[in-house]
């Protein structure tokens, strides 16, 4: 019953289509109880002086009924089948939707593989349950329900004699049944664990190959895959006593009707023909009843899978709209604050006490060791995460009342570990825009310095990148997220170490055009190059957990704490390095390009 209360609202929408077909297989079962009654005429007849002609003509309407039935059939079968389908289609798309409202922490606890099983090999069993299930279990009921009222009206003692070894499948149904629910969700999980190895390969296949552990990753997937086989396995032993089961069930079903059906037919209670016409009629109900034991291990399947997809939709998101929210506010102007925020995950303290203030229009940088909490910051500005304590503010308004489509669209980010698509690079710069204009795709490319690089894409703009941009340097990855961020036009620009791929020219290069966006927009530059955020607004150092230092360049060099000496540190290297940079002249591009797919730029 869960089952069904799961999907009920998804049957009811297609109520039409599932009663049209309820109602064919109906018609297909009353046409099929015409042909043993025109068997047992013909029969009858032969005692009675049939002609030849007599008997072709009850084969030719044998036939024709036959043809009859099996047309309703089909369109039965047509029409539950297309309805199955448009419920997958819906639950599919629920359940993409529901993924989308989930937050990254969800994902980041979860294997995708599993997830992407759940999404398409779990939503088929249901859709088989739901298909040839119902299908099949409509068709068995109701060729049951007309073959014994047949079979009553011709003899009911006969009819209680071949039925009495019915109870026995429901026995079986009951022992057997839950045991086959069970090993299925068994081998459910299994699948997506498999999925979930071969996908972190397919992803990683670079790291692999580096490391050269082809071999160990091979084994791993051999044991994940050996446990899978031995769990279908398990299944399949299970599931296979339903059908000889079913097959002994109908085969005594016969035994009682030879046994008690020809002591009838010698003592003359009753004819050969109606002896044929009720043994046909009782064959019409072995497939049924064969079937049903496939029906059950569908139906078993299908509720194994549908508590799989529930686990997802049971889970709810953390951050979403509340009613607090303000559905008719949209940030205009781009004032920041951080009152007093703290920030955990679980036991782990991340942020203290951060109290910050970033104007309208101005810029701030945050620099400061690894791990010191630099981007969990900026992540609370479009709700990532939501604070532990405190608040974050958009133009007075805590970010946690602002609706979050509206939140995320007047914020670009940019991270260091840029994501792109398996689409053009047009579609990735435009990714987040309705309709990118050709001007603002070329401002955004120039702004980043990818224009630069077109002419070595075989189709410029619309050259494939492949997946996660496999075919870009990691610089250009980098500088097609900020390109992507450029083209959005946010009223807040975030960039998260988004140049730590780039080298020093190409970084001096895209600075000088961002100075020129960032006038009027509020922006915020998480850096470890000094360099690059040393003509910014205000410059805040993070480390333990908290603020340690805040002003401007100059003033934080005269404080000759962790910035000066972080200043310093880059600036012995940099002068170490000198001798590394390339000649006046040289263009920066070319060093890139020799090394695509994923080469470091620095």
């Amino acid at each position: 019953m869960t089952t069904f209360r799961a999907v009920r609202g998804y049957m009811l929408r297609h109520a039409g289509m599932l009663f049209a077909g309820v109602i064919l297989i109906i018609i297909a079962n009353l046409i099929a109880l015409i042909p043993p009654l025109l068997l047992q005429r013909a029969i009858d007849g032969l005692g009675h002086g049939a002609r030849a002609d007599d008997l072709t003509r009850y084969a030719l309407l044998i036939v024709g009924v036959a043809v009859g039935a099996g047309v309703f059939q089909f369109c039965s079968r047509y029409v539950v089948n297309g309805a199955s389908r448009h419920v997958e289609y819906e639950m599919r798309s629920d359940l993409f939707q529901h993924f989308q409202r989930l937050d990254v922490e969800y994902f980041q606890q979860r294997k995708i593989g599993d997830l992407v099983a759940r999404a398409t090999n779990d939503l088929s069993a249901v859709r088989q349950m739901l298909g040839p299930g119902v299908s099949n279990l409509v068709n068995t009921v109701v060729a049951l329900t007309v073959s014994a009222f047949a079979m009553v009206r011709i003899d009911a003692r006969l009819t209680l004699y071949s039925l009495t070894v019915m109870p026995l499948i429901t026995i079986l149904f009951i022992f057997v049944g839950r045991g086959i629910r069970l090993r299925y969700r068994q081998v459910q999980d299994q699948f997506g664990e498999v999925s979930a190895r071969a996908q972190e390969n397919f992803s990683g296949i670079r790291v692999v190959k580096a490391y050269a552990q082809e071999g160990h990753e091979l084994a791993a997937f051999n044991r994940a895959n050996q446990e899978y086989v031995e769990r279908s396995i398990a299944f399949a032993k299970l599931n296979s006593l339903l059908w000889p089961a079913m097959y002994f069930v109908s085969g005594l079903a016969v035994v009682i009707l030879l046994w008690r059906g020809g002591v009838d037919v010698i003592e003359g209670r009753i004819t050969l023909g109606r002896l044929v016409q009720f043994n046909t009629y009782l064959a019409a109900l072995a497939w049924p009843m064969i079937a049903l034991g496939w029906t059950v291990n569908l139906f078993q399947q299908g509720a194994a899978s549908v508590s799989r997809i529930r686990e997802v939709h049971d889970a709810v998101p953390v951050i979403r709209d509340g009613p607090h929210t303000r559905v008719d506010f949209a940030p205009q102007r781009g004032v920041i604050e951080y009152r007093g925020v703290g920030l955990s995950y679980g036991d782990h303290e991340v942020l203290r006490d951060i109290t910050l203030h970033v104007p309208a229009g101005s810029s701030l940088a945050i620099v400061g060791p690894t791990g010191a909490g630099k981007s969990s910051l900026v992540n609370l500005l479009a709700r990532v995460y939501d604070v532990t304590s405190g608040q974050v503010l958009i133009d007075g308004v805590d970010v946690r009342e602002i609706p979050l489509a509206e939140l995320r669209r007047v914020i670009g980010y940019v991270p260091q570990e840029n994501f792109l698509f398996s689409l053009s690079l047009e579609e990735n710069v435009g990714f987040g825009v309705a309709a990118l204009e050709p001007a603002a795709l070329t401002h955004a490319l120039r702004i980043s310095q990818l224009e630069k690089d077109l002419a070595d894409f075989p189709h410029g703009v619309g050259t494939m990148i492949g997946e996660r941009g496999v075919t870009l340097s990691g610089g250009q990855k980098q500088r097609a997220g900020i390109a992507r961020a450029l083209a959005k036009d946010p009223l807040i620009l975030i960039l998260d170490d988004a140049m730590s791929s780039v080298d020093t020219h190409t970084e001096a290069a895209i600075l000088a055009g961002l100075r020129q966006v960032m006038e009027g927009r509020t922006s915020i530059v998480i850096a470890h190059r000094i360099s690059t955020i040393k003509d910014l607004d205000q410059i805040v150092v993070l480390d333990e957990r908290r603020i340690l230092e805040r002003g401007t360049h100059r003033e934080l060099l005269a404080l000759g704490g962790l910035y000066a000496d972080m200043y310093r540190r880059q600036l012995i290297g940099e002068e170490m390095d000198l001798g590394d940079e390339p000649a006046p002249g040289t263009q920066e591009g070319a060093g890139e390009r020799g090394e695509r797919n994923g080469a470091s730029e620095e």
